[in-house]
Parts: C-alpha cells; sequence; structure tokens
C-alpha cells in the first residue's frame, strides 16, 4: 500500500477538501485526486463522497480512516527506529528553574557527548505531555501525576525519582526571616503567593491538596509577571511569601536579601517521576534513568508528606514503580 496514497487520503478527510488538503501537503489539486483515486483502486472501494464543494468520508472511508492514521503512525516509528540514534535526547520538564532542570544540567555535565535538548511543552497538560512521549515527539517528560482522571498507558513507564523537599521563600522584612527552619504550622498565619498558578494542573492539583491538609493560605489571584517580578516583590514585602522546591535554582540581587528555609515537621515534597515509553530506543535513554536513580534520595526517618492520589494505567488499576 502507498502510504502517500493513505497520507494523502488522510489530509483530505481532516481539511474535507481537496484543495485545502493540496495547500497543507504542498501539492497540486490534481496530484491529490490522483492519489486518492489510486488508494481507491486498490482498495477496490470509494473512500469518499465528492461534491462541488465537500470531500465527506463514505461508510468504507470512516471505517478505513483509524487504520489510515495507525499506518501513518507506524511508519512514523519505523523511521524513528533508526533516526533515533542520529537526533539529540529530548526531555521535557515544566520548569527550567526547578528541581529536574538541575538534575539534567548535572547529568549533561558529566555526560557532554550524548546532545540534548530541553523543551518545555507549550501546553502543561499532564495528558498532552503522555501523547508527546506515546508519539515520539519527546523521549521523557518529568511529571508528578497528581491527577487521578489522567491513564498512564501500558506501554509508558512511570517511575519516581526526585522527592523535592519544599523551602519557604521570604523577604528579610517578613516575621519569619530569621528563622533556621519553619513548620507548616508556622507558615499558616502568612499569605503564600503563587500568582498565575492554574486550576486543574499538576502541580494546581498538588497544592491544592496541600493547602486543604495544613489549612495554608495560598493565593493564586493575579496575573504571572515571571519570577523576577515575584522575587521583587518579596523583598520589599513584609507578609509576603511563597514555596520553593530545595532543588529548584533561583537568581536574584544580593541587595534582596531573601531567606530561603526548609520546611519540617512535616516536610512537603513535590514527586516528580520520570514518564517514557518502553521501546525508546535512544541511545542516551540508559545512561539517563540510570543517572537519575542513583541521585534519589535514600529513605530516611525524617517525617513528610505528600498527596494522596494515585494515577491509573491503562488497564484501569493504580501502578506504583520505584
Amino acid at each position: 500500500m502507498d502510504l502517500e496514497a493513505v497520507r494523502t487520503f488522510v489530509a483530505v478527510a481532516d481539511a474535507e477538501q481537496f484543495q485545502a488538503a493540496a495547500d497543507d501537503l504542498g501539492l497540486t489539486q490534481q496530484a491529490v485526486s490522483k492519489r486518492v483515486a489510486k488508494l481507491e483502486r486498490d482498495l477496490g472501494v470509494s473512500l469518499l463522497d465528492r461534491t462541488a464543494r465537500r470531500a465527506r468520508l463514505s461508510v468504507d472511508g470512516q471505517v478505513f480512516l483509524p487504520h489510515a492514521r495507525n499506518l501513518l503512525k507506524a511508519a512514523s516509528r519505523a523511521e524513528e527506529s533508526v533516526q533515533t540514534m542520529k537526533r539529540a535526547f529530548r526531555v521535557d520538564v515544566l520548569n527550567t528553574r526547578t528541581a529536574p532542570a538541575t538534575h539534567l544540567r548535572e547529568f549533561h555535565r558529566l555526560q557532554p557527548e550524548g546532545e540534548l535538548d530541553v523543551v518545555t511543552l507549550p501546553d502543561a497538560d499532564t495528558a498532552a505531555a503522555i501523547a508527546a512521549v506515546l508519539d515520539g515527539t519527546i523521549d521523557a517528560t518529568f511529571r508528578a501525576l497528581t491527577d487521578s482522571t489522567v491513564c498512564v498507558p501500558p506501554s509508558i513507564r512511570a517511575e519516581r525519582v526526585i522527592e523535592d523537599r519544599h523551602e519557604l521563600l521570604v523577604g528579610p522584612r517578613h516575621p519569619l526571616a530569621n528563622s533556621v527552619t519553619v513548620t507548616l504550622a508556622d507558615v499558616r498565619a502568612y499569605r503564600i503567593w503563587m500568582p498565575g498558578m492554574r486550576a486543574n494542573t499538576e502541580w494546581g492539583n498538588y497544592y491544592a491538596e496541600l493547602s486543604h491538609d495544613f489549612g495554608l493560605r495560598i493565593d493564586t489571584v493575579g496575573p504571572s509577571f515571571g519570577v523576577d517580578s515575584l522575587l521583587d516583590e518579596l523583598a520589599e514585602s513584609a507578609s509576603l511569601s511563597t514555596l520553593v522546591g530545595e532543588g529548584s535554582r533561583y537568581l536574584w540581587p544580593e541587595s534582596y536579601d531573601l531567606r530561603r528555609m526548609p520546611i519540617v515537621d512535616p516536610t512537603p515534597v513535590y514527586p516528580h517521576s520520570i514518564l517514557w515509553r518502553a521501546d525508546n530506543p535512544h541511545p542516551v535513554l540508559a545512561a539517563f534513568l540510570e543517572h537519575m536513580r542513583g541521585r534519589r534520595r535514600p529513605p530516611t526517618s525524617d517525617t513528610t508528606w505528600a498527596p494522596s492520589w494515585r494515577h491509573r494505567t491503562g488497564t484501569g488499576l493504580p501502578r506504583t514503580t520505584s
């Protein structure tokens, strides 16, 4: 079967017009018509019902379309199986200042010969990140898997590798500024400012559960003008604070005199997991996983807190990996 003809048919089915599909594919309308006609002859069925303005799927076309898409995906993966060796290893992180990005920098310093692309997907949705791993857009993603409605397919592996302990970040005039450590009970009386944090995202779900369990005042009101603007506000405020991960990397002018204090009794941890496709052949993947496993914090007697959610696999059953 001619894959280019299949690709052309899918383009026409999506656009419902031969000319629009031709524009998308960079072909002439005549070339598109010939490809689809040949495919129909090869299959012995009519895939499209043609009118002067539209090209709608026939009954046979509706049956064939999902199989056509699967053919194209299989072809893409077949190409990737040999081309993967030649391209950079692509890892998605939610934010380049957080602990996963810090670990990636360390990995690259130790193995500079392996080309690495650190990306932040434009859509921060966990389901979209899983889809990107599945289709090979990225090789791995760091996610907390906080959304119990997200289904992790059986072909995707998930392994928790970072438990990023929280710290409180405040300016020099904040009442807790001179503390060595703070507890969640200490923090409860003060406004924790995290502007722009969206509900129903993995970090939104995490902080919603944290604030519910300990009665914290996490304020997400207002637009986010970026980390630098937040640091400016903290430096001037006698009441604002924010939460940061122990492994996160933030820089500010010395004159700001900001203070980072560990939170204890209990210590909240943000649980970052790596997700990757089980059949990914990229040569850097094994070394990357070995590095992350080697940096995993060993069990301690410290009291920690993490959310109570669990995620679903493609079978509908919870899965935990270690």
